[in-house]
């Protein structure tokens, strides 16, 4: 009977958690359609416009045709001569059914553009993400057992300077000592001038050779924030009556950190990596603008000041969807790593 009790309750549990995942799904899709449609008001109240830049440029040419003229015309022909509601709902139709268009700025398929630029961005992500986690959760977690000491204050001093110094300032740094200086790496761009004469194995560590200053300013501007966070935390848990029960049990303090404090640290630190999905995506654009890396942050950004409206909203579109995602994971682990959190 108790087999089979355990049976059923596990069955409720799975029907419980498939329950709450639909509902959440559900509300994404309206909470998306709301935000799309948004981001596509946005685009198109601009105050420049793609098609008024052409139009302006053609206009110009020797026995043209006007301005107006030349408007009217690219307004038609980009599908543009709607009103923002119905244009909507005529890009949202053609989005569903996957038909992303082509990208005014960089007149290529939509998707093309963004499969060339988004993996080098993702890479870079992931890398500095692992890379920040490493690093920041221990220095929070040594630096709240040893606190108001020596070694705490020199953590929270060098994660306070990299929280504070200036993404554009710490790359021209790093670009001066290792570029200039010392010569160790290529100012700009993500490949060397012989990379067509290197072999495979030479070509990865040239392209590699090539992130490691972006991925170094990405970890110290970022890891700050993440062990200031990690050692709130730990210092919360470390005062609670069940830390102070497992200490006076004879546990080692050894145990008691990593096995009692650590775990109920993780809880709040589920949200910051589960809304980190987005950051993996979504690109670095003032990085990637100093060190001359063709990822998606500095793509985007060209395309949105160009008033590329179809390569523009499917970027937006597909972050929105990370966004959404990332909250749902983060809710799921909540009851992974906290027995209390009921998904309902």
């Amino acid at each position: 009977m108790a087999s089979v009790s355990k049976e059923y309750q596990k069955k409720g549990e799975v029907f419980q958690v498939r329950k709450y995942i639909l509902k959440r799904l559900l509300i994404s899709i309206v909470i998306l359609f709301f935000v799309a449609f948004i981001c596509y008001a946005l685009m198109r109240c601009l105050p420049t416009s793609y098609i008024e830049q052409v139009a302006r440029s053609k206009s110009m040419q020797p026995n043209s045709k006007t301005f107006e003229e030349w408007m009217e015309q690219l307004t038609a022909m980009y599908n543009m001569d709607k009103g923002i509601i119905a244009g909507y709902f005529s890009w949202l139709g053609s989005f569903f059914t996957g038909q992303f268009g082509d990208s005014w700025f960089y007149t290529k398929p939509v998707i093309d553009v963004f499969n060339d630029s988004v993996w080098i961005s993702f890479i870079m992500g992931v890398i500095s993400f692992v890379l920040e986690i490493v690093i920041a959760i221990p220095l929070g977690i040594i630096a709240a057992t040893r606190q108001n000491s020596r070694t705490d204050y020199t953590i929270s001093v060098i994660a306070l300077a990299g929280i504070s110094l200036p993404t554009f300032f710490f790359a021209s740094l790093l670009k001066l000592v290792f570029c200039v200086k010392l010569k160790w790496f290529d100012l700009f761009g993500l490949v060397s001038r012989n990379y067509n004469q290197l072999s495979a194995a030479g070509q990865f560590w040239d392209r590699a050779a090539h992130l490691v200053l972006p991925v170094v300013t990405l970890v110290v501007i970022s890891f700050g924030s993440l062990m200031r966070y990690t050692r709130t935390n730990m210092l919360e848990v470390l005062n609670a009556d069940y830390i102070r029960t497992a200490r006076a049990k004879g546990l080692s303090e050894r145990k008691v950190i990593y096995h009692h404090a650590f775990r109920n640290t993780l809880i709040p630190l589920v949200t910051i990596i589960g809304g980190s999905l987005p950051g993996l995506f979504s690109g670095a654009l003032i990085t990637e603008t100093l060190y001359a890396i063709p990822g998606i942050g500095y793509v985007s950004y060209q395309a949105m000041v160009a008033g590329d409206i179809p390569f523009s909203m499917f970027y937006l579109v597909f972050l929105a969807i990370l966004t959404l995602l990332g909250n749902l994971i983060a809710d799921i682990l909540y009851a992974v790593v906290d027995p209390r959190v009921r998904l309902s």
